[in-house]
Protein backbone atom coordinates (compact mmCIF):
# COMPACT_ATOMS: atom_id res chain seq x y z
CA UNK A 1 0.00 0.00 0.00
CA UNK A 2 1.28 3.46 -0.85
CA UNK A 3 1.24 6.32 1.62
CA UNK A 4 1.74 10.04 1.20
CA UNK A 5 3.10 11.79 4.28
CA UNK A 6 1.54 15.08 5.31
CA UNK A 7 3.76 18.08 6.02
CA UNK A 8 3.26 17.70 9.76
CA UNK A 9 4.85 14.30 9.56
CA UNK A 10 7.93 15.74 7.89
CA UNK A 11 8.37 18.04 10.87
CA UNK A 12 9.32 14.96 12.90
CA UNK A 13 12.86 15.29 11.53
CA UNK A 14 13.73 17.33 14.62
CA UNK A 15 12.91 14.52 17.00
CA UNK A 16 15.80 12.80 18.67
CA UNK A 17 16.61 9.18 17.88
CA UNK A 18 15.59 8.20 21.39
CA UNK A 19 12.05 9.35 20.67
CA UNK A 20 11.96 7.21 17.50
CA UNK A 21 13.22 4.20 19.44
CA UNK A 22 10.60 4.71 22.11
CA UNK A 23 7.80 4.90 19.52
CA UNK A 24 9.19 1.91 17.63
CA UNK A 25 9.30 -0.20 20.78
CA UNK A 26 5.77 0.85 21.68
CA UNK A 27 4.41 -0.07 18.26
CA UNK A 28 6.17 -3.42 18.17
CA UNK A 29 4.88 -4.37 21.61
CA UNK A 30 1.28 -3.35 21.08
CA UNK A 31 0.99 -3.57 17.26
CA UNK A 32 -0.93 -0.31 17.44
CA UNK A 33 -2.83 0.30 14.15
CA UNK A 34 -2.77 4.03 14.88
CA UNK A 35 0.96 4.30 14.05
CA UNK A 36 2.90 3.82 10.82
CA UNK A 37 6.56 3.42 10.05
CA UNK A 38 8.09 6.36 8.14
CA UNK A 39 11.43 7.79 7.05
CA UNK A 40 12.27 11.50 7.15
CA UNK A 41 14.47 13.55 4.79
CA UNK A 42 17.72 12.71 6.58
CA UNK A 43 17.03 8.97 6.57
CA UNK A 44 15.87 8.56 10.16
CA UNK A 45 13.25 5.84 10.55
CA UNK A 46 10.50 6.02 13.11
CA UNK A 47 6.76 5.97 13.65
CA UNK A 48 4.12 8.60 12.95
CA UNK A 49 0.44 8.83 13.92
CA UNK A 50 -1.94 7.28 11.40
CA UNK A 51 -3.85 10.56 11.06
CA UNK A 52 -0.67 12.15 9.61
CA UNK A 53 -0.92 10.06 6.45
CA UNK A 54 -3.43 9.57 3.67
CA UNK A 55 -4.09 6.22 2.04
CA UNK A 56 -3.24 6.04 -1.66
CA UNK A 57 -4.95 3.82 -4.18
CA UNK A 58 -4.29 3.02 -7.79
CA UNK A 59 -6.97 4.50 -10.01
CA UNK A 60 -9.13 1.55 -11.01
CA UNK A 61 -8.16 0.02 -14.36
CA UNK A 62 -10.76 0.67 -17.03
CA UNK A 63 -11.90 3.94 -15.46
CA UNK A 64 -12.59 6.47 -18.22
CA UNK A 65 -11.05 9.65 -16.86
CA UNK A 66 -11.34 13.02 -18.54
CA UNK A 67 -9.96 16.44 -17.70
CA UNK A 68 -12.88 17.81 -19.71
CA UNK A 69 -15.85 15.53 -18.87
CA UNK A 70 -18.18 18.29 -20.12
CA UNK A 71 -16.69 18.02 -23.64
CA UNK A 72 -18.97 15.94 -25.86
CA UNK A 73 -17.07 16.06 -29.14
CA UNK A 74 -18.96 15.93 -32.44
CA UNK A 75 -22.61 16.28 -31.54
CA UNK A 76 -25.23 18.47 -33.20
CA UNK A 77 -27.02 21.49 -31.83
CA UNK A 78 -30.19 19.40 -31.40
CA UNK A 79 -28.33 16.61 -29.55
CA UNK A 80 -26.79 19.19 -27.19
CA UNK A 81 -30.22 20.66 -26.42
CA UNK A 82 -31.59 17.19 -25.64
CA UNK A 83 -28.68 16.52 -23.28
CA UNK A 84 -29.36 19.79 -21.45
CA UNK A 85 -33.03 18.87 -20.88
CA UNK A 86 -34.79 19.35 -18.51
CA UNK A 87 -33.74 23.01 -18.31
CA UNK A 88 -31.54 23.92 -15.37
CA UNK A 89 -29.94 27.36 -15.36
CA UNK A 90 -26.14 27.06 -15.47
CA UNK A 91 -26.07 23.49 -16.83
CA UNK A 92 -23.56 23.41 -19.70
CA UNK A 93 -21.49 21.38 -22.13
CA UNK A 94 -18.95 22.06 -24.89
CA UNK A 95 -19.09 20.48 -28.34
CA UNK A 96 -17.23 20.75 -31.61
CA UNK A 97 -18.76 23.36 -33.88
CA UNK A 98 -20.76 21.82 -36.75
CA UNK A 99 -20.86 25.02 -38.81
CA UNK A 100 -17.28 26.16 -38.23
CA UNK A 101 -14.81 23.23 -38.33
CA UNK A 102 -11.94 23.78 -35.88
CA UNK A 103 -14.03 25.94 -33.56
CA UNK A 104 -16.12 24.88 -30.55
CA UNK A 105 -19.55 25.74 -29.17
CA UNK A 106 -20.43 26.39 -25.53
CA UNK A 107 -24.03 25.33 -24.86
CA UNK A 108 -25.65 26.75 -21.72
CA UNK A 109 -29.10 26.20 -20.26
CA UNK A 110 -30.57 29.50 -19.05
CA UNK A 111 -34.09 30.33 -17.93
CA UNK A 112 -35.75 27.48 -19.81
CA UNK A 113 -33.81 27.61 -23.08
CA UNK A 114 -30.33 26.73 -24.39
CA UNK A 115 -27.93 29.41 -25.60
CA UNK A 116 -25.13 28.45 -28.02
CA UNK A 117 -21.91 30.48 -27.95
CA UNK A 118 -19.35 30.03 -30.69
CA UNK A 119 -15.80 29.59 -29.32
CA UNK A 120 -13.44 30.96 -31.95
CA UNK A 121 -9.95 29.52 -32.39
CA UNK A 122 -7.81 32.52 -33.32
CA UNK A 123 -4.01 32.96 -33.25
CA UNK A 124 -3.61 29.76 -31.17
CA UNK A 125 -6.05 31.12 -28.58
CA UNK A 126 -9.73 30.53 -27.78
CA UNK A 127 -12.26 33.33 -27.35
CA UNK A 128 -16.01 33.94 -27.30
CA UNK A 129 -16.11 37.74 -27.38
CA UNK A 130 -12.63 38.57 -28.75
CA UNK A 131 -11.91 40.35 -25.47
CA UNK A 132 -10.97 37.50 -23.14
CA UNK A 133 -8.56 34.91 -24.63
CA UNK A 134 -7.63 31.48 -23.29
CA UNK A 135 -4.94 28.86 -23.97
CA UNK A 136 -7.36 25.95 -23.74
CA UNK A 137 -10.96 24.95 -23.08
CA UNK A 138 -10.28 24.23 -19.42
CA UNK A 139 -9.16 27.81 -18.85
CA UNK A 140 -12.20 29.14 -20.69
CA UNK A 141 -14.65 27.01 -18.69
CA UNK A 142 -12.98 27.96 -15.42
CA UNK A 143 -13.26 31.67 -16.28
CA UNK A 144 -16.98 31.52 -17.04
CA UNK A 145 -17.57 29.30 -14.03
CA UNK A 146 -16.32 32.15 -11.84
CA UNK A 147 -17.96 35.01 -13.77
CA UNK A 148 -20.70 35.15 -16.44
CA UNK A 149 -18.74 38.00 -18.10
CA UNK A 150 -21.32 38.61 -20.81
CA UNK A 151 -22.90 35.16 -21.00
CA UNK A 152 -26.54 34.67 -20.07
CA UNK A 153 -25.44 33.00 -16.81
CA UNK A 154 -22.38 31.77 -14.99
CA UNK A 155 -21.49 28.13 -15.74
CA UNK A 156 -22.70 26.24 -12.70
CA UNK A 157 -23.03 22.53 -13.46
CA UNK A 158 -21.27 20.49 -16.15
CA UNK A 159 -23.25 17.98 -18.15
CA UNK A 160 -20.85 15.04 -18.01
CA UNK A 161 -20.33 12.88 -21.05
CA UNK A 162 -21.82 9.47 -20.34
CA UNK A 163 -19.33 7.00 -18.87
CA UNK A 164 -16.66 9.57 -17.97
CA UNK A 165 -15.31 10.53 -14.56
CA UNK A 166 -13.72 13.90 -13.86
CA UNK A 167 -9.97 13.23 -13.65
CA UNK A 168 -9.45 15.97 -11.07
CA UNK A 169 -11.97 14.35 -8.72
CA UNK A 170 -10.65 10.82 -9.22
CA UNK A 171 -6.98 11.73 -8.69
CA UNK A 172 -7.97 13.61 -5.53
CA UNK A 173 -10.12 10.75 -4.23
CA UNK A 174 -7.34 8.22 -4.75
CA UNK A 175 -4.72 10.42 -3.05
CA UNK A 176 -2.55 11.38 -6.06
CA UNK A 177 -3.02 15.15 -6.22
CA UNK A 178 -0.21 17.48 -5.17
CA UNK A 179 -0.35 21.20 -4.43
CA UNK A 180 1.04 23.71 -6.91
CA UNK A 181 2.18 25.96 -4.05
CA UNK A 182 4.59 23.22 -2.93
CA UNK A 183 6.24 22.90 -6.37
CA UNK A 184 8.99 25.14 -7.75
CA UNK A 185 9.94 24.67 -11.41
CA UNK A 186 13.69 25.15 -11.84
CA UNK A 187 14.85 24.43 -15.39
CA UNK A 188 13.98 22.53 -18.56
CA UNK A 189 15.81 19.21 -18.78
CA UNK A 190 14.10 17.69 -21.81
CA UNK A 191 11.16 17.61 -24.16
CA UNK A 192 8.61 14.82 -24.27
CA UNK A 193 5.56 13.84 -26.29
CA UNK A 194 3.28 16.06 -24.21
CA UNK A 195 5.51 19.07 -23.55
CA UNK A 196 8.57 20.16 -21.61
CA UNK A 197 10.15 18.01 -18.91
CA UNK A 198 11.49 20.15 -16.09
CA UNK A 199 13.57 19.75 -12.97
CA UNK A 200 11.50 20.81 -10.01
CA UNK A 201 11.65 21.10 -6.26
CA UNK A 202 8.77 19.63 -4.29
CA UNK A 203 9.02 20.33 -0.57
CA UNK A 204 12.81 20.28 -0.69
CA UNK A 205 13.21 17.19 -2.90
CA UNK A 206 14.27 17.14 -6.56
CA UNK A 207 11.55 15.87 -8.87
CA UNK A 208 10.95 15.57 -12.62
CA UNK A 209 7.90 17.37 -13.93
CA UNK A 210 6.12 16.75 -17.23
CA UNK A 211 4.30 19.93 -18.25
CA UNK A 212 1.20 19.62 -20.42
CA UNK A 213 -0.09 22.89 -21.83
CA UNK A 214 -2.91 22.34 -24.31
CA UNK A 215 -6.12 20.44 -24.92
CA UNK A 216 -4.64 18.29 -27.68
CA UNK A 217 -2.43 16.37 -25.27
CA UNK A 218 -4.54 16.69 -22.10
CA UNK A 219 -6.27 13.34 -22.49
CA UNK A 220 -2.99 11.55 -23.24
CA UNK A 221 -1.68 13.13 -20.01
CA UNK A 222 -4.57 11.56 -18.10
CA UNK A 223 -3.97 8.15 -19.70
CA UNK A 224 -0.30 8.09 -18.71
CA UNK A 225 -0.96 9.31 -15.17
CA UNK A 226 -3.74 6.74 -14.73
CA UNK A 227 -1.39 3.88 -15.67
CA UNK A 228 1.32 5.17 -13.35
CA UNK A 229 -1.00 5.20 -10.31
CA UNK A 230 -1.26 1.43 -10.69
CA UNK A 231 2.47 0.69 -10.85
CA UNK A 232 4.98 0.36 -8.02
CA UNK A 233 8.36 -1.30 -8.59
CA UNK A 234 11.99 -0.40 -7.97
CA UNK A 235 12.77 -0.61 -11.70
CA UNK A 236 9.88 1.57 -12.88
CA UNK A 237 10.04 5.35 -12.61
CA UNK A 238 7.70 6.19 -9.74
CA UNK A 239 4.81 8.63 -10.00
CA UNK A 240 4.74 11.03 -7.04
CA UNK A 241 1.52 12.77 -7.99
CA UNK A 242 -0.34 15.00 -10.42
CA UNK A 243 -1.24 18.67 -10.29
CA UNK A 244 -4.47 19.59 -12.05
CA UNK A 245 -5.51 22.68 -10.09
CA UNK A 246 -3.77 25.18 -12.41
CA UNK A 247 -5.72 25.24 -15.68
CA UNK A 248 -2.91 26.97 -17.56
CA UNK A 249 -0.70 23.91 -17.09
CA UNK A 250 -1.04 20.29 -15.98
CA UNK A 251 1.77 18.37 -14.36
CA UNK A 252 2.88 14.77 -13.87
CA UNK A 253 5.43 14.73 -11.04
CA UNK A 254 7.81 11.75 -10.85
CA UNK A 255 11.01 10.84 -9.10
CA UNK A 256 14.05 12.60 -10.56
CA UNK A 257 16.51 10.38 -12.41
CA UNK A 258 19.77 12.30 -12.20
CA UNK A 259 21.72 10.54 -14.97
CA UNK A 260 19.09 10.89 -17.68
CA UNK A 261 18.15 8.42 -20.38
CA UNK A 262 19.98 5.13 -20.70
CA UNK A 263 20.78 5.70 -24.37
CA UNK A 264 22.48 9.04 -23.61
CA UNK A 265 24.26 7.51 -20.63
CA UNK A 266 25.66 4.68 -22.77
CA UNK A 267 26.76 7.01 -25.56
CA UNK A 268 28.43 9.54 -23.27
CA UNK A 269 30.39 6.98 -21.22
CA UNK A 270 31.20 4.35 -23.79
CA UNK A 271 33.29 1.23 -23.69
CA UNK A 272 36.20 2.82 -21.83
CA UNK A 273 34.01 3.62 -18.80
CA UNK A 274 31.28 0.97 -18.73
CA UNK A 275 32.33 -2.63 -18.22
CA UNK A 276 30.41 -5.82 -18.84
CA UNK A 277 29.18 -5.98 -15.25
CA UNK A 278 27.49 -2.58 -15.61
CA UNK A 279 25.86 -3.49 -18.94
CA UNK A 280 24.54 -6.72 -17.46
CA UNK A 281 23.15 -4.86 -14.46
CA UNK A 282 21.23 -2.44 -16.68
CA UNK A 283 19.84 -5.39 -18.66
CA UNK A 284 18.76 -7.12 -15.46
CA UNK A 285 17.20 -3.94 -14.04
CA UNK A 286 15.01 -3.50 -17.13
CA UNK A 287 14.04 -7.17 -17.22
CA UNK A 288 12.83 -6.95 -13.60
CA UNK A 289 10.71 -3.88 -14.32
CA UNK A 290 9.23 -5.54 -17.39
CA UNK A 291 8.59 -8.77 -15.49
CA UNK A 292 6.48 -6.71 -13.09
CA UNK A 293 4.47 -5.22 -15.98
CA UNK A 294 4.07 -8.71 -17.44
CA UNK A 295 2.77 -10.08 -14.13
CA UNK A 296 0.27 -7.21 -13.86
CA UNK A 297 -0.98 -7.59 -17.44
CA UNK A 298 0.41 -4.31 -18.78
CA UNK A 299 2.06 -3.93 -22.19
CA UNK A 300 4.53 -1.02 -22.50
CA UNK A 301 4.52 -0.78 -26.35
CA UNK A 302 7.44 1.66 -26.53
CA UNK A 303 10.33 -0.09 -24.79
CA UNK A 304 13.70 1.32 -25.88
CA UNK A 305 16.87 2.65 -24.27
CA UNK A 306 15.59 6.22 -24.72
CA UNK A 307 12.64 5.31 -22.47
CA UNK A 308 14.78 3.90 -19.68
CA UNK A 309 16.21 6.36 -17.14
CA UNK A 310 19.24 6.03 -14.86
CA UNK A 311 19.24 7.13 -11.23
CA UNK A 312 22.05 8.76 -9.28
CA UNK A 313 23.03 5.34 -7.90
CA UNK A 314 23.03 3.72 -11.40
CA UNK A 315 19.68 1.94 -11.21
CA UNK A 316 17.92 1.64 -14.57
CA UNK A 317 14.17 2.23 -14.49
CA UNK A 318 11.60 1.89 -17.25
CA UNK A 319 9.82 5.16 -17.99
CA UNK A 320 7.44 6.83 -20.48
CA UNK A 321 4.16 5.03 -19.99
CA UNK A 322 2.28 7.14 -22.54
CA UNK A 323 1.51 4.13 -24.77
CA UNK A 324 1.21 1.60 -21.94
CA UNK A 325 -2.14 -0.16 -21.79
CA UNK A 326 -3.74 -3.27 -20.41
CA UNK A 327 -2.90 -6.24 -22.57
CA UNK A 328 -6.42 -6.40 -24.02
CA UNK A 329 -6.38 -2.81 -25.39
CA UNK A 330 -5.84 -1.91 -29.04
CA UNK A 331 -3.34 0.62 -30.34
CA UNK A 332 -2.94 2.85 -33.36
CA UNK A 333 0.43 2.01 -34.93
CA UNK A 334 0.96 5.46 -36.42
CA UNK A 335 3.43 6.68 -33.80
CA UNK A 336 5.31 3.46 -33.18
CA UNK A 337 9.08 3.30 -33.80
CA UNK A 338 9.63 0.77 -36.57
CA UNK A 339 13.08 -0.45 -35.49
CA UNK A 340 11.91 -1.33 -31.98
CA UNK A 341 8.44 -2.74 -32.71
CA UNK A 342 7.65 -6.42 -33.27
CA UNK A 343 6.56 -7.39 -36.82
CA UNK A 344 3.10 -8.59 -35.74
CA UNK A 345 2.48 -5.31 -33.90
CA UNK A 346 3.33 -3.27 -36.98
CA UNK A 347 1.49 -5.53 -39.39
CA UNK A 348 -1.63 -6.58 -37.48
CA UNK A 349 -1.68 -4.31 -34.39
CA UNK A 350 -1.16 -7.39 -32.23
CA UNK A 351 0.41 -6.12 -29.01
CA UNK A 352 1.28 -8.35 -26.10
CA UNK A 353 3.99 -8.99 -23.58
CA UNK A 354 5.68 -10.93 -26.39
CA UNK A 355 5.87 -7.80 -28.56
CA UNK A 356 7.51 -6.08 -25.56
CA UNK A 357 9.96 -9.00 -25.44
CA UNK A 358 10.93 -8.29 -29.07
CA UNK A 359 11.61 -4.66 -28.09
CA UNK A 360 13.64 -5.84 -25.11
CA UNK A 361 15.88 -7.77 -27.50
CA UNK A 362 16.47 -4.53 -29.44
CA UNK A 363 17.15 -2.74 -26.14
CA UNK A 364 19.74 -5.39 -25.21
CA UNK A 365 21.43 -4.73 -28.56
CA UNK A 366 21.42 -0.99 -27.74
CA UNK A 367 23.00 -1.63 -24.36
CA UNK A 368 25.80 -3.84 -25.68
CA UNK A 369 26.48 -1.53 -28.63
CA UNK A 370 26.72 1.46 -26.23
CA UNK A 371 23.70 3.25 -27.63
CA UNK A 372 24.00 2.72 -31.38
CA UNK A 373 20.84 3.03 -33.49
CA UNK A 374 19.55 -0.47 -34.36
CA UNK A 375 19.84 -1.87 -37.89
CA UNK A 376 22.82 0.25 -38.86
CA UNK A 377 23.37 0.79 -42.60
CA UNK A 378 19.86 -0.47 -43.41
CA UNK A 379 17.34 2.05 -44.77
CA UNK A 380 14.25 2.39 -42.59
CA UNK A 381 11.93 1.29 -45.41
CA UNK A 382 13.91 -1.94 -45.78
CA UNK A 383 13.95 -2.95 -42.10
CA UNK A 384 10.53 -4.60 -41.86
CA UNK A 385 10.74 -6.60 -45.13
CA UNK A 386 14.17 -7.92 -44.18
CA UNK A 387 13.11 -8.77 -40.63
CA UNK A 388 10.04 -10.63 -41.88
CA UNK A 389 12.33 -12.70 -44.10
CA UNK A 390 14.24 -13.77 -40.99
CA UNK A 391 17.06 -11.19 -40.81
CA UNK A 392 18.61 -10.65 -37.37
CA UNK A 393 21.22 -8.07 -36.46
CA UNK A 394 24.76 -9.29 -35.81
CA UNK A 395 26.04 -9.28 -32.25
CA UNK A 396 27.56 -5.94 -31.15
CA UNK A 397 31.36 -5.91 -30.88
CA UNK A 398 32.44 -7.51 -27.62
CA UNK A 399 28.98 -8.79 -26.75
CA UNK A 400 29.13 -12.16 -24.92
CA UNK A 401 27.74 -14.99 -27.04
CA UNK A 402 25.32 -15.99 -24.27
CA UNK A 403 23.77 -12.51 -24.24
CA UNK A 404 23.50 -12.47 -28.04
CA UNK A 405 21.62 -15.78 -27.84
CA UNK A 406 19.08 -14.05 -25.57
CA UNK A 407 18.63 -11.29 -28.16
CA UNK A 408 17.92 -13.84 -30.88
CA UNK A 409 15.38 -15.62 -28.68
CA UNK A 410 13.56 -12.29 -28.33
CA UNK A 411 13.54 -11.86 -32.12
CA UNK A 412 11.71 -15.08 -32.96
CA UNK A 413 9.13 -14.30 -35.64
CA UNK A 414 6.59 -16.49 -33.83
CA UNK A 415 5.64 -14.56 -30.66
CA UNK A 416 4.81 -17.80 -28.86
CA UNK A 417 8.42 -18.93 -29.24
CA UNK A 418 9.81 -15.87 -27.45
CA UNK A 419 10.70 -16.22 -23.75
CA UNK A 420 8.73 -14.54 -20.99
CA UNK A 421 10.30 -11.68 -19.04
CA UNK A 422 10.46 -13.96 -16.04
CA UNK A 423 12.55 -16.42 -18.06
CA UNK A 424 14.74 -13.59 -19.40
CA UNK A 425 15.33 -12.28 -15.88
CA UNK A 426 16.26 -15.78 -14.68
CA UNK A 427 18.69 -16.25 -17.56
CA UNK A 428 20.33 -12.87 -16.94
CA UNK A 429 20.69 -13.73 -13.24
CA UNK A 430 22.28 -17.03 -14.24
CA UNK A 431 24.77 -15.15 -16.48
CA UNK A 432 25.54 -12.78 -13.62
CA UNK A 433 26.12 -15.67 -11.20
CA UNK A 434 28.47 -17.40 -13.67
CA UNK A 435 30.50 -14.20 -14.07
CA UNK A 436 30.87 -13.83 -10.31
CA UNK A 437 32.41 -17.28 -10.00
CA UNK A 438 34.73 -17.10 -12.99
Amino acid sequence: MLWTVHKRAMDLRGFRISMYEKQQKLCKEFKDPNWYKAKNKVGQVGFIPANYVKKREGVKAGTKLSLMPWFHGKITREQAERLLYPPETGLFLVRESTNYPGDYTLCVSCEGKVEHYRIIYKDSKLTIDEEAYFDNLMQLVEHYTNDADGLCTRLMKPKLMEGTVAAQDEFSRSGWTLKMKDLTLLQTIGRGEFGDVMLGDYRGSKVAVKCIKNDATAQAFVAEALVMTQLRHKNLVQLLGVIVEDKSSLFIVTEFMAKGSLVDYLRSRGRSVLGGECLLKFSLDVSEGMEYLEANNFVHRDLAARNVLVSEDNIAKVSDFGLTKEASATQDTGKLPVKWTAPEALREKLFSTKSDVWSFGILLWEIYSFGRVPYPRIALKDVVPRVERGYKMDAPDGCPAIVYELMKQCWHLDPNQRPSFRKLREQLEHIKAKELYQ
